[in-house]
């Protein structure tokens, strides 16, 4: 499975290198399995990028509107940064035994979570700076502080998932990997509260959205715990997860 990953970091020593994948991938994207794995990740970026808006809004939607501005812009750059970090390290992020287990599993509660915001399940103050947080059934923080830490919070676990879910989605596909870790950051950056907009507004959005993420989740805990490389049964039963023969 790391196999992938391991060309990725060969190709980062040149941009000779990561142009190529790209090429090779985008090249071939009329494949079953290409484009498979570019809608995949492109949905993955959009609904995590809007649901991290949304959360953000959310934990800020109890402060003063000056405070509450400082929050949620916090929470985007907070976002933003850990989405550029955890892209650089996705190599050495996906050879931790047991990580893309836990992405999984956690892929899964970010998928009940948009689940309950899709049927406006949880009803919670909102704030005016972003579109749809009102569904979030988030309890929004009493200060300053508590918001930061809890948006902070958020932010760690979500930059993770969003990466560690690209890596998953893309594993056979360098180069839609690195455009998609980019498309994460880009989006994060500059089109999360947009996205969070027209996914309160367009459902059907929300739901393809919710499919992919529960389908790709699934992989990775099935990976997670299969693997040769990184799979945990390698701890338990050491005999029972094979490396592929080499061809």
């Amino acid at each position: 499975m790391l196999e992938f990953l391991m060309n990725v970091s060969a190709s980062a020593q040149g941009m000779g290198g990561i142009w190529n994948a790209i090429v090779h991938d985008f090249s071939n994207l009329g494949e079953p399995a290409a484009l498979a794995a570019f809608g995949q990740v492109l949905m993955i970026d959009i609904m995590l990028a809007g649901d991290n808006a949304i959360v953000v809004g959310a934990l800020a939607a109890g402060l003063p509107a000056h405070q509450r501005r400082q929050v949620i812009l916090i929470g985007i750059i907070a976002a933003l940064v850990l989405r550029i970090i955890f892209a650089l390290l996705v190599t050495q992020l996906m050879q931790i035994v047991g990580l893309i287990l836990a992405g999984g599993v956690l892929l899964l509660w970010v998928s009940w979570k948009m689940y309950r915001e899709i049927r406006h399940s949880g009803e919670s103050a909102g704030s005016s700076e972003v579109d749809g947080d009102e569904h979030s059934g988030l309890r929004p923080a009493k200060s300053f502080a508590g918001a930061a830490w809890a948006v902070a919070l958020a932010d760690v676990s979500m930059s993770l998932d969003n990466v560690l879910a690209v890596a998953g989605a893309a594993r056979d596909h360098p180069g839609i990997l690195i455009i998609g870790l980019l498309l994460s950051v880009a989006l994060m950056g500059l089109a999360a509260n947009f996205i969070a907009k027209y996914i309160d507004r367009y459902r059907w959005i929300a739901w393809i959205g919710l499919v992919v993420i529960v389908w790709v989740a699934f992989r990775m805990i099935y990976d997670g715990f299969v693997d040769h490389e990184v799979g945990v049964l390698q701890f338990f039963w050491p005999g029972s997860v094979e490396a592929p023969a080499a061809t």
